[in-house]
């Protein structure tokens, strides 16, 4: 997969039909909650504690609350690809924005000029000045959405995971264990970190055991976005 393959994820999930509900579990599962970052992107585990039926309600509510107060996000962000066929990790680099009510540029600067932009149902592409676009109706309707829970961490309805729950040295870690069958194909489970009830990390880990995960800093909450760089001219 490409720099933005982390993206491209939910797109599976337009592929094969959606389930109708989702598995909530306090049982111990395996999130790496990082507390230092090597220059591979790999993340140091932290002991673990499953979180309760009660923190589960209230960290989800906590989180909702804050997506809610969210109208704008910037952040930097570094990307690590983890494969089998990569003598070592590959890093990349770049900016986040989002926008509600769910405009979403992932504008990449190294090691190569390269955007993703998802915005009124479509998803464009900018490879170093060769632009597209993709349109997929419906489809795109469920990525945006999905996106944009993914930046604020307000995706706990997604029907298409079954979602455990840890916490750690002040931070909690999210796994949503794939269930639809087509999605299953190219994403094993995915791996959200929280501190102060928003996404810190992602990390997406396929069934070949290929992984990719992005560390966000940074982050800047409600400021102004000039709406140009929602486009591509």
């Amino acid at each position: 997969m490409k720099k933005y393959n982390w993206v491209l994820f939910i797109l599976f999930l337009g592929q094969g039909g959606l389930m109708s509900s989702v598995s909530l579990h306090s049982a111990p599962v395996s999130v790496s909650l990082a507390h230092e970052e090597g220059v591979s992107g790999a993340a140091a585990p932290l002991q673990e504690t499953p979180l309760t039926e009660v923190e589960i309600r209230a960290f989800k509510e906590a989180v909702r609350k804050a997506a809610a107060q969210t109208e704008s996000l910037t952040a930097d962000f570094s990307q690590w690809r983890h494969s089998s066929y990569l003598a070592k990790p590959t890093e990349s680099r770049g900016k986040l924005s989002f926008q509600k009510p769910g405009y979403v540029l992932w504008k990449y600067t190294a090691p190569s000029a390269y955007s993703v932009l998802f915005r009124e149902n479509k998803m464009y592409i900018n490879d170093a000045g060769k632009k597209k676009d993709v349109n997929a109706g419906k489809r795109l309707q469920k990525l945006n959405k999905l996106i944009a829970g993914s930046v604020t961490g307000d995706m706990f309805d997604a029907p298409e995971f079954a979602f455990s729950f840890v916490k750690a040295g002040g931070k909690i870690g999210v796994r949503l264990l794939t269930k639809e069958a087509s999605l299953k194909k190219y994403i094993r489970e995915i791996e959200l970190m929280f501190e102060n009830n928003a996404v810190s990390e992602v990390k997406m880990t396929e069934p070949s055991e290929d992984y990719t995960r992005i560390v966000f800093k940074n982050k800047v909450l409600n400021s102004r976005i000039d709406p140009s760089i929602f486009t591509f001219n």
